[in-house]
């Protein structure tokens, strides 16, 4: 495990906040390189399937020309979703490290372990990976959605309270 990779998973997490979207990164790393990068863009692209995991699988496996990552890394911030975690079991990747854990959908551990599962692949599972740092992130994020859309309701309150007055005078 390098902290470089987890740090390239931050810096992509990162990215994915600025543009209003769940700050979750990834990076796959094959041979001590990174190959292929991703974050969130399900808001974006008003698709469900657009979480960091499988977009990073996404290009690894057209960067490698197949859909089997063998001798590939993910580095993820947060713990990955069933979904996600079904892709990577899919796609052969040998090692997961993950960040921050995941207690809504959390599915190498957390919520459940589909590595329990039986099925034809187990992938190595290191979480807690940077964990204050991934988690402060998408705390930080949450708190800031949370007041934006405080202020957004009081804005609109006043908004009505000054047509109200409007009205009556």
């Amino acid at each position: 495990m390098d902290e470089k990779f987890m740090r390239a998973a931050i810096a992509q997490a990162k990215l994915a906040a600025k543009k209003g979207e769940v700050p979750v990164g990834a990076v796959i790393v094959r041979d001590g390189e990174i190959i292929a990068r991703a974050y969130n863009t399900r808001e974006k692209d008003k698709n469900a399937l657009c979480h960091a995991e499988l977009k990073a699988i996404r290009k690894a496996c057209k960067k490698l020309g197949g859909w089997r990552l063998t001798r590939c890394e993910l580095y993820v911030t947060l713990e990955p979703c069933p979904m996600c975690a079904g892709a990577i079991i899919n796609s052969r990747i040998v090692s997961v490290y993950y960040g921050a854990s995941d207690q809504k959908a959390g599915a190498f551990g957390t919520l459940f372990d589909m590595n329990t599962m039986g099925l034809n692949h187990i992938p190595e599972i290191h979480g807690g990976v940077m964990e204050q740092a991934c988690a402060k992130l998408l705390s930080d994020f949450f708190a800031d959605l949370r007041k934006r859309k405080k202020e957004e309701k009081l804005a609109e309150k006043k908004e009505r309270l000054t047509q109200s007055d409007e009205n009556l005078g």
